[in-house]
């Protein structure tokens, strides 16, 4: 299937401002993201494509190479692509330190990989918390725009002025040695945001950044794996104070619980019992999701049975019921007996004689087999 244009996806204008960008992937996001779009096989791919659409739009360099030569910047081997050496069409000079003349054709391209200000952070809930779903408040720490100088970097009463040296493009432009044409490259002097401050304000020392601490609430659904993600758009570091923040992405793991094991949708459980109960049979105590359980083991149970009780899963996604509980059973064999009790499991096995069990049957026919 193509790729549908980027604009169409987003359903912009190729002359959108930056802010109807933004506010259209907001709504797109939130309209097809995964978790509200449980039943919808295809909401996943949907979202991805939004995002994909988004994460070349917002970037102004990205979005000039798009209009320019379409998905063929963002194919796999471009060099202009996610990964490329000139992902966005740009490379910073100085984040991979080439000066002189290679560093010049280097900078014609006009820009740097740079932070996006993407986070990963790891959220760690309880096995219980996973399968039934949970609402969880996550503390983080990002940069956001200093609060005292509205991410100007100015002290109180000050502005920022217009770079002298780059006439406030953030650009600068020269010709050198012996290259027939002008080249450019990011300014120094304000580290191409095309103002300077002259007056700096004391809280983020003119950077127009500080550090914040975040608190935000996550909600997880039912039958969430280890190893799930969650993407929050936004809530990740300010790169630069003129920028917008990047996204937070939250990986979830799951604590090891004491009885429980999860195989999909199914938990697994070992319980051990009386060697009485294997062989004649009842009820016995189980622990199961919703507290304490009762488990029918059949007479002549063997070692290492897996018995199921129905619905004592995981809950599906979607709300399509439970997964079931499957528990092996273990035979515990007691190691120290009462005279009676050794006396009376004497007479058992003189009664039971050479009757062989079904597990020594199956034992005494490959013994046989290999011997003959």
């Amino acid at each position: 299937m193509p790729q549908r244009d980027h604009y169409e996806v987003l359903g912009v204008h190729r002359d959108a401002a930056p802010e109807e960008i933004k506010s259209a992937f907001k709504r797109l996001a939130s309209q097809y993201h995964p978790d509200r779009n449980q039943s919808d096989p295809t909401a996943h791919e949907r979202f991805k494509e939004i995002n994909l659409a988004y994460q070349v739009l917002s970037d102004e360099n990205r979005r000039s190479l798009y209009n320019r030569l379409g998905h063929r910047a963002e194919e796999p081997g471009s060099p202009f692509g996610a990964g490329g050496p000139f992902a966005g069409g740009y490379v910073d000079i100085s984040d991979i330190a080439i000066d002189g003349i290679l560093g010049d054709l280097l900078g014609v391209f006009g820009v740097g990989k740079g932070d996006k200000g993407d986070i990963k952070r790891d959220l760690e809930v309880t096995f219980e918390e996973a399968a039934f779903g949970c609402e969880k408040v996550m503390h983080y720490e990002r940069v956001i725009a200093c609060n005292d100088c509205r991410g100007s970097g100015a002290a109180a009463g000050t502005s920022p002025e217009a770079c002298s040296a780059c006439n406030g493009r953030g650009r600068v432009r020269f010709q050198q040695g012996i290259l027939p044409i002008a080249v450019e490259r990011s300014c120094s002097r304000c580290r191409g945001s095309g103002r300077t401050v002259r007056h700096a304000c004391t809280s983020c020392r003119g950077s127009g950044l500080v550090t914040a601490s975040e608190t935000l609430r996550v909600t997880l659904p039912s039958g969430v794996e280890a190893g799930a993600t969650k993407l929050v758009s936004g809530a990740g570091n300010k790169p630069r104070a003129d920028r917008a923040p990047g996204d937070l992405e939250i990986t979830v793991s799951v604590q090891e619980h004491p009885f429980f094991k999860r195989a999909g949708d199914d938990v697994l459980c070992a319980v051990p019992i009386s060697f009485t109960h294997a062989a004649l049979g009842g009820e016995v105590d189980v622990p199961t999701l919703d507290g304490r359980g009762k488990l029918r083991v059949p007479a002549g149970t063997q070692p290492g049975t897996v018995l199921r009780v129905k619905g004592k899963g995981i809950p599906r996604r979607g709300g399509l019921g439970r997964g079931d509980q499957r528990v092996e059973v273990t035979i515990e064999v007691p190691t120290q007996l009462t005279a009676r009790q050794r006396q009376l499991l004497e007479a058992l096995a003189e009664e039971l004689g050479q009757d062989v069990q079904p597990q020594q049957k199956s034992f005494m026919e490959k013994l046989r087999e290999l011997f003959e």
